[in-house]
């Protein structure tokens, strides 16, 4: 049977999967005064009505034809209480201007990643992540990189899981979820390590799917010659999974191959290198971030990641959306 905090999702999914008035769903599924943290530039959402206005109702009018279509659904607990997440994408013909981004007058896709914190059938603490610079680079709208270097890995269209299964309608086996749960932990643990002793926990032939700043990356070896520089732009690098006073993870869990976590933030680290060609700042930053990964055996295989980039390179003095609407006016 499906348990009670898998059905008012679904409920919920089930309505975005058609275009129309997304309103009855909104309110069936979040709680009235429901904390709704969303990335920059539109963050805090005080209530679904909020909510509402602010992201759904702006995506329809940008979008003609929205709909919503679910990769991975997960549920689990974490500190005792109840979360289901999800991540897919948002998908219209892009007709109107959107924070700043021209519309192309095409198809296209936004990636979004969803954690929502459940009490009595209803989302009462969400954090919703949004590929927005995906979106800007399919605009051809990026504004930092030009030429055909826009990132360094593969940008576009990410899949779901290779063996499309995704969606969890209902709980496994709990030794499953437990291993999955583990594993991931296990690897967390050993990030930013000189050695590299994450290397263990994944496939030789892993899938990374990084955000649109990043890019996406095939195998161990391409995945490394991104991640490594990467923790080098950041002295002190440490995650939500370190205790470190400073960031944590809002929820982690697992459920049967599948786990998932988010930290709002969820990394920081003193930046030390050029990020994104910004110049060094010796500032503390802030990341916040957000994980599906997905497990064959005691190997991953596939991880599904977002980074509010825009977050942190405002926290670097530049503001993508101030400078993009600048120039639209």
């Amino acid at each position: 049977m499906t348990d009670q905090t898998r059905q008012p999702y679904f409920n919920f999914a089930d309505a975005l999967k058609h275009p129309g008035d997304f309103g009855a769903a909104l309110e069936g599924f979040f709680h009235p005064d429901a904390a709704i943290n969303v990335v920059h530039p539109l963050n805090l959402c005080s209530g679904r009505d909020a909510y509402a206005e602010t992201l759904i109702t702006s995506l329809q009018s940008a979008f003609e034809g929205l709909y919503r279509r679910d990769d991975i659904v997960m549920s689990g607990d974490f500190d005792g209480h109840q979360w289901i997440s999800a991540t897919g994408y948002y998908v219209g013909h892009f007709a109107r201007d959107w924070i700043g981004i021209r519309a192309p007058e095409k198809l296209s896709y936004l990636r979004y990643g969803e954690f929502h914190r459940m009490e009595d059938g209803q989302a009462v603490e969400s954090y919703i992540f949004l590929d927005i610079l995906e979106l800007m680079i399919s605009c051809n709208q990026w504004p930092i990189a030009t030429g055909p270097g826009l990132t360094r890995g593969h940008t576009g269209l990410i899949q779901g899981p290779a063996n499309q299964n995704g969606i969890l309608r209902e709980a496994g086996n709990p030794s499953a979820a437990k291993n999955s749960y583990r594993i991931v932990t296990d690897m967390l643990a050993q990030l930013a390590t000189e050695d590299e002793a994450w290397r263990p926990y994944w496939h030789e032939n892993m899938m990374w799917y990084g955000p649109g700043a990043f890019g996406s990356f095939v195998g161990i070896e391409q995945f490394a010659s991104f991640q490594v520089p990467f923790e080098s732009q950041f002295e002190g690098w440490s995650g939500g999974s370190s205790y470190n006073g400073m960031t944590r993870h809002f929820t982690r869990f697992g459920d049967g191959n599948y786990t998932c976590s988010g930290g709002w933030p969820s990394l920081t680290g003193v930046n030390v290198k050029p990020f994104l060609e910004q110049p060094v700042s010796n500032e503390r930053i802030f990341f916040r971030v957000c994980d599906w990964w997905r497990r064959e055996g005691d190997l991953l295989v596939e991880n599904w990641v977002f980074v509010d980039v825009p977050h942190a390179l405002k926290q670097l003095g530049k503001d993508l959306f101030a400078e993009i609407g600048a120039k639209a006016a």
